[in-house]
C-alpha cells in the first residue's frame, strides 16, 4: 500500500484557480482525486492512469479541472480553474485501483489525509 500526501488546498473566490499536488511513496497504476463536502458522500473528480490512456473526469468538473501526472516523481496534480462555491470540499488523493468503476471510492486501496478547498461566492 502506497502512502499519499496531498498539498495545495486553500481558499479562493469563485472564478479563481488552485492547484493540488499528491506525492505517492511508490508506484501506483491509477491515481486520482476525490472530494467530499460536509454531509455528502465522497465522489470521484478525476483519475489518471500510468500510461498513455486519457484521464477520466466527473461531468461536474470536465472542462474546468485538469489532472496530470509526473511518473518520475510519483506525483499527480489537479489544476482547478473557474472554481465554483459548489467545489468546496475536502479533496483526497487516491491510488491503487482494485477494479470497478474508476470514479468510485470503493475501487481504490490507498488514500491521503485530504486537503481543504473552499470557494466563496
Amino acid at each position: 500500500q502506497v502512502q499519499l500526501r496531498e498539498s495545495g488546498g486553500g481558499s479562493v473566490q469563485a472564478g479563481g484557480s488552485l492547484r493540488l499536488s499528491c506525492v505517492a511513496s511508490g508506484y501506483a497504476n491509477f491515481m486520482g482525486w476525490f472530494r467530499q463536502a460536509p454531509g455528502k458522500e465522497r465522489e470521484g473528480v478525476a483519475i489518471i492512469p500510468t500510461g498513455a490512456d486519457s484521464p477520466f473526469y466527473a461531468d461536474s468538473v470536465r472542462g474546468r479541472f485538469s489532472i496530470s501526472r509526473d511518473n518520475a516523481k510519483n506525483t499527480i496534480y489537479l489544476q482547478m480553474n473557474r472554481l465554483k462555491p459548489e467545489d468546496t470540499a475536502t479533496y483526497y488523493c487516491a491510488a491503487e485501483h482494485l477494479g470497478g468503476h474508476l470514479l468510485l471510492p470503493s475501487a481504490y486501496k490507498s488514500w491521503g489525509q485530504g486537503t481543504q478547498v473552499s470557494v466563496s461566492s
